[in-house]
Protein backbone atom coordinates (compact mmCIF):
# COMPACT_ATOMS: atom_id res chain seq x y z
CA UNK A 1 0.00 0.00 0.00
CA UNK A 2 2.92 2.37 0.59
CA UNK A 3 3.70 2.33 -3.13
CA UNK A 4 0.20 3.44 -3.98
CA UNK A 5 -0.06 6.07 -1.27
CA UNK A 6 3.16 7.76 -2.33
CA UNK A 7 3.09 7.46 -6.09
CA UNK A 8 -0.53 7.43 -7.12
CA UNK A 9 -2.28 9.89 -4.84
CA UNK A 10 -4.41 12.13 -7.01
CA UNK A 11 -6.07 14.11 -4.27
CA UNK A 12 -4.63 17.28 -2.78
CA UNK A 13 -5.05 16.48 0.90
CA UNK A 14 -7.33 15.02 3.51
CA UNK A 15 -8.30 16.93 6.61
CA UNK A 16 -7.34 15.35 9.92
CA UNK A 17 -9.77 14.67 12.69
CA UNK A 18 -10.04 12.49 15.75
CA UNK A 19 -10.13 8.79 15.04
CA UNK A 20 -12.78 6.50 16.40
CA UNK A 21 -11.58 3.71 18.63
CA UNK A 22 -13.44 0.77 17.14
CA UNK A 23 -11.24 -2.32 16.95
CA UNK A 24 -9.60 -2.92 13.58
CA UNK A 25 -10.93 -6.01 11.82
CA UNK A 26 -8.80 -8.58 10.03
CA UNK A 27 -7.47 -12.11 10.32
CA UNK A 28 -3.90 -11.37 9.18
CA UNK A 29 -1.40 -8.54 9.71
CA UNK A 30 -1.99 -7.38 6.14
CA UNK A 31 -5.77 -7.25 6.61
CA UNK A 32 -5.51 -5.35 9.88
CA UNK A 33 -2.97 -2.91 8.44
CA UNK A 34 -5.00 -2.04 5.34
CA UNK A 35 -8.22 -1.75 7.36
CA UNK A 36 -6.48 0.63 9.78
CA UNK A 37 -5.29 2.77 6.86
CA UNK A 38 -8.79 2.91 5.42
CA UNK A 39 -10.29 3.94 8.77
CA UNK A 40 -7.73 6.73 9.30
CA UNK A 41 -8.87 9.98 7.70
CA UNK A 42 -5.25 10.97 7.00
CA UNK A 43 -4.51 7.84 4.92
CA UNK A 44 -7.89 6.59 3.73
CA UNK A 45 -8.74 6.72 0.00
CA UNK A 46 -12.42 6.39 0.82
CA UNK A 47 -14.91 9.13 0.24
CA UNK A 48 -16.16 10.64 3.47
CA UNK A 49 -19.58 9.00 3.24
CA UNK A 50 -17.98 5.58 2.74
CA UNK A 51 -15.35 6.08 5.44
CA UNK A 52 -17.90 7.03 8.08
CA UNK A 53 -19.66 3.70 7.72
CA UNK A 54 -16.51 1.68 7.04
CA UNK A 55 -16.14 -1.49 9.11
CA UNK A 56 -13.54 -3.32 7.06
CA UNK A 57 -12.71 -4.50 3.57
CA UNK A 58 -13.90 -7.84 2.26
CA UNK A 59 -11.11 -10.40 1.79
CA UNK A 60 -10.76 -13.90 0.50
CA UNK A 61 -9.82 -16.29 3.29
CA UNK A 62 -6.04 -16.57 3.67
CA UNK A 63 -4.79 -19.44 1.51
CA UNK A 64 -1.15 -20.51 1.75
CA UNK A 65 -1.31 -22.06 -1.73
CA UNK A 66 -1.33 -18.47 -3.06
CA UNK A 67 2.08 -17.80 -1.53
CA UNK A 68 4.53 -18.79 -4.26
CA UNK A 69 8.25 -18.52 -4.90
CA UNK A 70 9.00 -16.91 -8.24
CA UNK A 71 12.22 -16.93 -10.23
CA UNK A 72 13.25 -13.37 -11.11
CA UNK A 73 14.90 -12.77 -14.46
CA UNK A 74 16.19 -9.21 -14.28
CA UNK A 75 15.96 -6.99 -17.38
CA UNK A 76 18.55 -4.27 -16.65
CA UNK A 77 18.43 -2.81 -20.16
CA UNK A 78 14.66 -2.40 -20.34
CA UNK A 79 13.60 1.09 -21.44
CA UNK A 80 11.50 3.51 -19.42
CA UNK A 81 7.98 3.93 -20.74
CA UNK A 82 4.81 5.81 -19.88
CA UNK A 83 2.34 3.47 -18.20
CA UNK A 84 -1.24 4.60 -18.76
CA UNK A 85 -3.38 5.47 -15.76
CA UNK A 86 -7.06 6.02 -15.10
CA UNK A 87 -6.51 9.75 -15.70
CA UNK A 88 -4.44 11.72 -18.21
CA UNK A 89 -1.37 11.28 -16.00
CA UNK A 90 1.36 8.90 -17.22
CA UNK A 91 3.49 6.92 -14.80
CA UNK A 92 7.14 6.52 -15.80
CA UNK A 93 7.96 2.83 -15.32
CA UNK A 94 10.28 0.14 -16.59
CA UNK A 95 10.12 -3.64 -16.51
CA UNK A 96 12.53 -4.50 -13.71
CA UNK A 97 12.27 -8.20 -14.47
CA UNK A 98 10.12 -11.18 -15.38
CA UNK A 99 8.72 -13.44 -12.68
CA UNK A 100 8.19 -17.13 -13.44
CA UNK A 101 6.27 -19.27 -10.98
CA UNK A 102 3.98 -22.23 -10.56
CA UNK A 103 0.53 -21.82 -9.03
CA UNK A 104 -1.69 -24.81 -8.35
CA UNK A 105 0.34 -26.91 -10.77
CA UNK A 106 0.34 -24.43 -13.67
CA UNK A 107 3.20 -22.20 -14.86
CA UNK A 108 2.76 -18.43 -15.18
CA UNK A 109 4.79 -15.29 -15.85
CA UNK A 110 4.33 -11.69 -14.76
CA UNK A 111 6.32 -8.54 -15.44
CA UNK A 112 7.36 -6.66 -12.32
CA UNK A 113 7.89 -2.91 -12.59
CA UNK A 114 10.06 -0.19 -11.11
CA UNK A 115 8.82 3.40 -10.90
CA UNK A 116 11.18 6.25 -11.76
CA UNK A 117 9.64 8.73 -9.32
CA UNK A 118 9.65 6.28 -6.44
CA UNK A 119 13.33 5.46 -6.94
CA UNK A 120 14.13 9.05 -5.98
CA UNK A 121 12.19 8.97 -2.71
CA UNK A 122 14.26 8.20 0.36
CA UNK A 123 13.42 4.82 1.81
CA UNK A 124 11.63 3.58 -1.31
CA UNK A 125 14.52 3.14 -3.71
CA UNK A 126 14.12 -0.65 -3.66
CA UNK A 127 10.34 -0.83 -4.13
CA UNK A 128 8.85 -2.84 -6.97
CA UNK A 129 5.30 -2.82 -8.33
CA UNK A 130 3.39 -5.94 -9.39
CA UNK A 131 0.04 -5.18 -11.06
CA UNK A 132 -2.00 -8.11 -12.34
CA UNK A 133 -5.44 -9.07 -13.54
CA UNK A 134 -7.16 -12.45 -13.38
CA UNK A 135 -10.45 -14.22 -13.98
CA UNK A 136 -12.08 -12.99 -10.77
CA UNK A 137 -11.99 -9.38 -12.03
CA UNK A 138 -15.43 -7.90 -12.48
CA UNK A 139 -16.92 -10.66 -10.36
CA UNK A 140 -15.48 -11.15 -6.86
CA UNK A 141 -12.72 -8.59 -7.39
CA UNK A 142 -12.28 -5.11 -8.87
CA UNK A 143 -12.65 -5.11 -12.63
CA UNK A 144 -9.44 -3.21 -13.25
CA UNK A 145 -7.16 -5.73 -11.56
CA UNK A 146 -5.12 -5.53 -8.37
CA UNK A 147 -1.63 -4.66 -7.14
CA UNK A 148 1.06 -6.23 -4.95
CA UNK A 149 4.00 -4.33 -3.45
CA UNK A 150 7.40 -5.92 -2.97
CA UNK A 151 11.09 -5.01 -2.81
CA UNK A 152 14.18 -5.76 -4.85
CA UNK A 153 15.54 -9.06 -3.54
CA UNK A 154 19.18 -9.87 -2.96
CA UNK A 155 18.76 -13.21 -4.72
CA UNK A 156 17.04 -14.22 -7.95
CA UNK A 157 13.83 -15.28 -6.25
CA UNK A 158 10.84 -13.33 -4.94
CA UNK A 159 8.00 -14.54 -2.74
CA UNK A 160 4.67 -13.48 -4.25
CA UNK A 161 1.91 -13.47 -1.65
CA UNK A 162 -1.36 -13.05 -3.51
CA UNK A 163 -3.10 -12.80 -0.13
CA UNK A 164 -1.71 -9.24 -0.03
CA UNK A 165 -3.21 -8.22 -3.38
CA UNK A 166 -5.06 -4.93 -3.01
CA UNK A 167 -7.27 -2.70 -5.13
CA UNK A 168 -6.13 0.51 -6.82
CA UNK A 169 -7.34 3.56 -4.91
CA UNK A 170 -9.51 4.53 -7.87
CA UNK A 171 -11.65 1.50 -7.01
CA UNK A 172 -12.79 3.56 -4.01
CA UNK A 173 -12.56 7.13 -5.27
CA UNK A 174 -12.36 8.28 -8.89
CA UNK A 175 -10.25 11.33 -7.97
CA UNK A 176 -7.19 9.09 -7.69
CA UNK A 177 -4.91 8.39 -10.63
CA UNK A 178 -4.05 4.67 -10.81
CA UNK A 179 -1.86 2.76 -13.25
CA UNK A 180 -3.77 0.47 -15.59
CA UNK A 181 -2.66 -3.15 -15.40
CA UNK A 182 -0.67 -3.96 -18.56
CA UNK A 183 -2.27 -6.54 -20.81
CA UNK A 184 0.73 -8.86 -20.52
CA UNK A 185 0.10 -9.21 -16.78
CA UNK A 186 -3.19 -11.05 -17.20
CA UNK A 187 -3.30 -14.41 -15.42
CA UNK A 188 -5.63 -16.88 -17.07
CA UNK A 189 -6.78 -18.30 -13.76
CA UNK A 190 -8.78 -17.30 -10.72
CA UNK A 191 -6.74 -15.65 -7.96
CA UNK A 192 -9.01 -16.24 -4.96
CA UNK A 193 -6.82 -14.32 -2.54
CA UNK A 194 -6.42 -10.77 -1.30
CA UNK A 195 -8.92 -7.92 -1.30
CA UNK A 196 -12.31 -8.40 -2.90
CA UNK A 197 -14.40 -5.80 -4.74
CA UNK A 198 -15.53 -2.82 -2.65
CA UNK A 199 -19.24 -2.31 -2.32
CA UNK A 200 -19.83 1.42 -2.06
CA UNK A 201 -22.66 2.94 -0.08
Amino acid sequence: MKYLMILFLGMVSLASCSQDKRPVKGNTDFQRTINAEFKDVTTSPLKEKDRKSFEGLDFFKFDSSYVVQAILKRTPDSPWFNMKTTTDRLSKERVYGILSFTLKGNAYQLNIYQGEDLMEKEGYEDYLFLPFSDETNGLETYGGGRYIDTKIPESDTIIIDFNTAYNPYCAYNETYSCPIVPRENYLKTRIEAGVKVFKKN
